[in-house]
């Protein structure tokens, strides 16, 4: 079984910086892409951007130039450095792992969610 903790979020004003961190613990597993989407009230779950385990990233349109995703691959731990927020940021974001687990198969975990309030 694999846990995917997430720390961050919080209330922030439009302009401002927040950072997400999440990261992946438990039984022998390999990644092959960890990221976030997110939720805001009333609106579908979007992609925001993810990391392969080759370094490579993609993220949304609405996102792209302000938002960054990098990892810590010793420890299993994806940031998601998020600058010049604007109040259509707000929602909860999830991170989430694609990986080979001790079931033998390619799993998608998910965790908790952490909410991000932009203010304007």
């Amino acid at each position: 079984q694999v846990q995917l903790v997430e720390s961050g979020g919080g209330l922030v004003q439009a302009g401002g910086s927040l950072r997400l961190s999440c990261a992946a613990s438990g039984s022998a597993f390999s990644i092959h892409r960890m990221g976030w989407y997110r939720q805001a009230l009333g609106k579908q779950r979007e992609l925001v951007a993810h990391i392969f385990s080759s370094g490579s990233t993609n993220y949304a349109d609405s996102v792209q130039g302000r938002f960054t995703i990098s990892r810590d691959s010793a420890k299993n731990t994806v940031f998601l450095q998020m600058n010049n927020l604007k109040p259509e940021d707000t929602a909860v974001y999830n991170c989430y792992a694609y990986l080979w687990d001790l079931s033998g198969s390619w799993q998608d975990y998910w965790g908790q969610g952490t909410q991000v309030t932009v203010s304007s």
